[in-house]
């Protein structure tokens, strides 16, 4: 992603049902916080604590590829249900299922390591 609101951009169009709050980290990933409470920054970077760093030979590796046609891009999703990664079809990525999830893979250890957040979307009532 090039800048901070293009990413926020496209995450409000991949994320299904405007209710929802998420919070989006600085290599791509997304937490998606079904019961949102507190300070969501804090709630956020303790669920991609636990979940975002990968451990190989454990759940922590594993990976599923979405492809988000007509979109430019793919999401991996990870062991964790709410814990999601955009790779950007930038025309630089081989798109093979497996080079693109371990692409996703890598922004989202990053992102657990960094814990860097780069936007909060808030829509308690």
């Amino acid at each position: 992603m090039t800048n901070t609101n293009e990413a926020a951009a496209t995450w409000r169009r991949i994320i299904v049902g405007e209710q929802k709050s998420w919070v989006l980290f600085a290599h791509g990933t997304c937490v998606i916080l079904m019961a949102p409470e507190g300070d969501l920054a804090t709630q956020a970077r303790d669920i991609l604590r636990e979940y975002g760093p990968v451990h190989v030979g454990s759940p922590a590796a594993d990976f599923s590829v979405i492809d988000l046609d007509p979109l430019p891009g793919w999401i991996v999703s990870c062991h964790h249900p709410d814990v999601l990664t955009y790779v950007e079809d930038d025309g630089e990525i081989e798109a093979s299922e497996i080079v693109i999830g371990l692409t996703g893979r890598g922004q989202r250890d990053l992102d657990g390591r960094e814990l860097s957040v780069v936007h909060i979307e808030d829509k308690r009532a």
